[in-house]
């Protein structure tokens, strides 16, 4: 069956379905026709007269639809009910990485924001505008190094979160069940990030986990 059809059997989404797919392992024999109504189940699976989703009727086994849509239904927007549902076919290293590299780009992004092109860039800003009896308006002057000590403070901070995050995803490598592109990819971050660091940093910073005694 297509996602579509699955998804209108049973009233959920089809980003729904594409979850069950990935959790329950489907797989479609290779060579096998498309042929509308007719699932290949893996081989392996249990025989009888059972459905897409090895039961008799209803989501998967084990499956948190119930919860989902009849707690936060009431209280979450369609968007919201459509990540989580996405989320659950999620493991907690894809979800590290994920938020690995949304704090990466920020902080790549806060370089383009935040950045200072001298000693004499500096930005006035009004921040006051009085008027009746008294009237006048009042400016803020950020100089080249007062705005370049809060990029650094920001950043410290930001490169900590992401340090600490790295950490928590090498520890699931040793754990968890990764391929060898999740062990290549956050090598080549650390790599980078001990470069930024560099950049912004006199002092050389190095991951703790790579200290050898």
């Amino acid at each position: 069956m297509k996602y579509k059809e699955i998804a209108e059997k049973y009233g959920v989404s089809i980003n729904t379905v594409k979850s069950w797919k990935q959790r329950h392992s489907w797989q479609r024999q290779k060579g096998a026709p498309i042929v509308k109504g007719v699932h290949t189940k893996k081989p392996g699976a249990p025989p009888g007269n059972k459905n897409a989703v090895g039961n008799k009727g209803g989501a998967p086994p084990q499956n948190s639809n119930a919860v989902t849509h009849g707690l936060f239904q009431k209280y979450l927007p369609a968007e919201s009910l459509e990540i989580m549902e996405q989320l659950q076919a999620r493991s907690p290293l894809d979800i590290v990485w994920d938020n690995i590299m949304i704090q990466y780009t920020a902080i790549i992004r806060a370089q383009q924001i935040m950045y200072v092109k001298d000693r004499d860039d500096s930005t006035t800003t009004k921040v006051e505008v009085k008027s009746g009896n008294v009237s006048g308006q009042r400016w803020e002057v950020q100089q080249a190094w007062d705005k370049q000590a809060t990029f650094l403070q920001a950043q410290s901070r930001a490169m900590a979160t992401l340090q600490s995050l790295i950490r928590q995803y090498d520890e699931l490598l040793k754990t968890d069940l990764a391929t060898e592109e999740q062990q290549l990819r956050i090598a080549r971050l650390k790599g980078e990030v001990e470069k930024i660091n560099n950049e912004s940093n006199p002092e050389v910073v190095v991951f703790k986990d790579d200290l050898h005694e």
